[in-house]
């Protein structure tokens, strides 16, 4: 990874690659144990779980990421570096290979250690936490490491595996099956029918034909078997604002905590192409940004992290654990109390033939994989909140034209302001209010043309678009909790507080112990920075129960 190929490298190496001095290393020394490497020795491989953060004493250590066919170098370590990106904070496969160069001296301190640095040695955890965050960053700018993903460009599954894994903020590489030699050569060399594309070849060697996300999970090490004699102090339903806001704060103050989530970490608010008025941020952050930084901060405390797995059950438990979630295939989380921040899921538009676009050419997400298929095209997008405002705006610097049709009768009563006036200040968005979608036509899963209609005048208009993007609201997700004894509103919201006569707190459920927070809680604000509130908020509600079941779990901390 030379500097011309990640621009973070180039712009903060030194805070990327820092040299410790002489007091630092012996901070860190108390974390780890010695280790020795002689030259040629392999110190981490790609594809492989690594012993952990390697801070080097002596000798010298190459860091290169596999290309195909070939090692790409990135750096080479000396004496006072470490070897070490966010994978190692969570025990996750190296997605970098390292080799000693010459004979190497080292101190290995191991996931649970580093953990322990990052609380117990502020300043220096400080340093070590950015160095591995802009090191990943650099992972995913070169876009060489990690899983290869190999298929027809547009093809709705390649777009789905491309999605999955930008989401979950993994570095990847994605091969056009078509043109690119390397990836004719892939294909030929594990003799595919070109039929059961699109294939991964993860870090580790393995062939995936067209995987489901839990597979491709499980491929690259994201995703862990669950250690179903574990009782956890608190077990956290999604990975959206509301549900890792709640897990940096329980496992700040000490509960064991692990976090479940069916698709990647950021929920809604991840799809949001920029956030401006989020407290703290006057220029704006992507909704991916804001909420790639709450998911390690969660790792950073040790939340254990089960993602994409899929709850399908609530039910009460016994020996030590009050309930059990059963979850993938056949497995249980058992713990004292739950929190559901499972949110909700986009609305779907109701026109005949939409699944046969979905995929492909209509799109719930507006990141930088739809904005490329999109380039220099006209492209349509349903909706007035906040979420398509936001959509709108980017797209609009990605694409020919975009017709934002809305079925009010005006933005000002969904949007906030700051993007009703920076979507009037956009040349090429045309408003189309009191409008709806009346059809889609295209061949093969190919959109061609989108069908909308004036809602007032009746005026059927037909223009020849190929992309489509739906932002029209969301549903609760709650119908997991079907035979769960959880109690819902008339539209499936979760039900707390005051509507219920046994709960003891504003966010405790029909069931003792189950709280729910963020957007699948009936009477929510809708904001992310109203989610991220409640999940602080839940954290003194679990104390005060554990306390009252007789947990080891500590007191609220003040």
């Amino acid at each position: 990874m030379a500097p011309s190929v990640s621009p973070t490298i180039a712009a903060r190496r030194d805070q990327m690659f820092p040299i410790l001095g002489d007091a630092d290393v012996e901070r860190m020394r108390r974390f780890g144990e010695a280790r020795t490497y002689a030259a040629g020795d392999p110190v981490v491989t790609a594809g492989e779980v690594s012993p952990g953060l390697i801070l080097i004493l002596s000798g010298k250590v190459a860091i290169t990421q596999a290309s195909i066919g070939s090692r790409e170098p990135i750096i080479t370590h000396g004496p006072g570096n470490f070897v070490g990106e966010l994978a190692q904070l969570s025990s996750r496969p190296s997605l970098v290979n390292a080799e000693a160069v010459e004979p190497v001296e080292a101190v290995v301190i191991p996931s649970q250690r580093l953990r322990d640095l990052m609380v117990q040695e502020a300043n220096l955890g400080e340093r070590v936490m950015r160095a591995l965050i802009l090191r990943r960053v650099g992972l995913l700018e070169s876009g060489i490491s990690g899983p290869i993903v190999i298929g027809p460009p547009g093809n709705g599954d390649v777009l789905r595996l491309q999605g999955f894994l930008a989401r979950s903020g993994q570095p990847h590489r994605a091969l056009d099956s078509d043109s690119d030699p390397c990836a004719k050569t892939l294909i030929e060399r594990f003799h595919v029918d070109p039929h059961h594309l699109p294939i991964v070849l993860c870090p580790s060697g393995k062939l995936l034909h067209n995987p489901g996300e839990s597979d491709l999970a499980r491929c690259i090490g994201l995703l862990r078997p669950v250690d179903a004699s574990k009782v956890y102090d608190v077990a956290i339903v999604g990975a959206g604002p509301a549900g890792l806001a709640a897990a940096v704060y329980a496992a700040s103050e000490g509960l064991s905590t692990i976090v479940l989530d069916c698709r990647a970490f950021g929920g809604q608010a991840g799809a949001s192409a920029r956030i401006e008025n989020y407290l703290g941020f006057p220029t704006g952050i992507t909704g991916m940004a804001l909420m790639a930084r709450a998911y390690n901060q969660a790792q950073k405390f040790g939340v254990e992290m089960v993602i994409p797995d899929e709850v399908k059950l609530l039910g009460a438990a016994g020996d030590g654990a009050r309930y059990q979630l059963a979850v993938g295939d056949g497995e249980t989380v058992r713990t004292r109390s739950v929190v559901i921040a499972s949110g909700a899921r986009y609305r779907r538009l109701d026109v005949a033939n939409l699944a046969a676009f979905e995929g492909t050419c209509v799109h719930y997400w507006a990141s930088p994989i739809e904005a490329r298929l999109c380039g220099g095209q006209e492209v349509a997008l349903v909706g007035a909140g906040n979420s398509a405002g936001q959509a709108a705006v980017y797209l609009a610097s990605q694409v020919r034209k975009v017709a934002l049709l809305a079925r009010g009768g005006n933005l000002e009563a969904s949007m906030s302001r700051y993007l009703v006036e920076r979507i009037r200040a956009q040349p090429n968005i045309e408003v189309l209010t009191g409008t709806e979608i009346e059809a889609l036509d295209g061949e093969e899963g190919n959109l061609a043309t989108v069908r909308w209609r004036d809602r007032s005048s009746g005026a059927v208009t037909t223009r020849p678009i190929r992309h489509l993007f739906l932002f029209i609201g969301a549903e609760p997700n709650t119908d997991w909790l079907a035979q769960s004894d959880v109690a819902l509103d008339a539209r499936g919201f979760i039900r707390t507080g005051s509507d219920i006569a046994t709960a003891n707190s504003g966010m405790e459920t029909s069931r003792s112990g189950v709280f729910a927070i963020g957007d699948v809680r009936s009477g929510s604000v809708k904001r992310v920075a109203a989610a991220v509130g409640e999940g602080a908020q839940v954290v003194a509600a679990l104390h005060a129960f554990l306390a009252r079941e007789g947990s080891p779990a500590d007191a609220p901390k003040v």
